[in-house]
């Protein structure tokens, strides 16, 4: 049904994201948006690229999980899912290695943000 990285996707999630037309509207309600190399919308398009190079983003990283993207895509793709896969896939690689150097301080952090984080950590 699908090819490459596309299809690893739809394999873990059972999401497609060519249902994805880049509405952005997931960049617009993420609250950590600003301290992405890559916004959400840009990575659900670089998976329909087969853009592997998604993989090296510190977005995936970066992701609190707090599914404001999924409630409000209007498509219902679960974006925080299929990232949640990008980072299964770089773990499954081998490629999983976080320099903390390079994932930018944030100050401040919205407190929904901050409750996601929590929960994807714990479990």
């Amino acid at each position: 049904m699908f090819k490459g990285l596309a299809q690893k996707v739809y394999e873990l999630t059972g999401e497609n994201v060519y249902l994805c037309f880049q509405c952005g509207t997931c960049s617009g309600t993420c609250p950590l948006v600003d301290v992405m190399d890559v916004p959400p919308n840009q990575v659900v398009r670089m998976i329909q690229l087969d853009m592997e190079e998604v993989l090296d983003a510190n977005t995936l990283w970066i992701c609190a999980s707090c599914y404001n993207c999924t409630v409000r895509c209007p498509r219902g793709i679960d974006t925080a899912r299929v990232i949640n896969a990008l980072r299964n896939i770089k773990m499954r690689k081998g490629l999983y290695v976080v320099n903390l150097r390079k994932v930018p301080e944030v100050g401040e952090l919205p407190q929904l943000a901050l409750v996601a984080a929590s929960r994807k950590l714990m479990g």
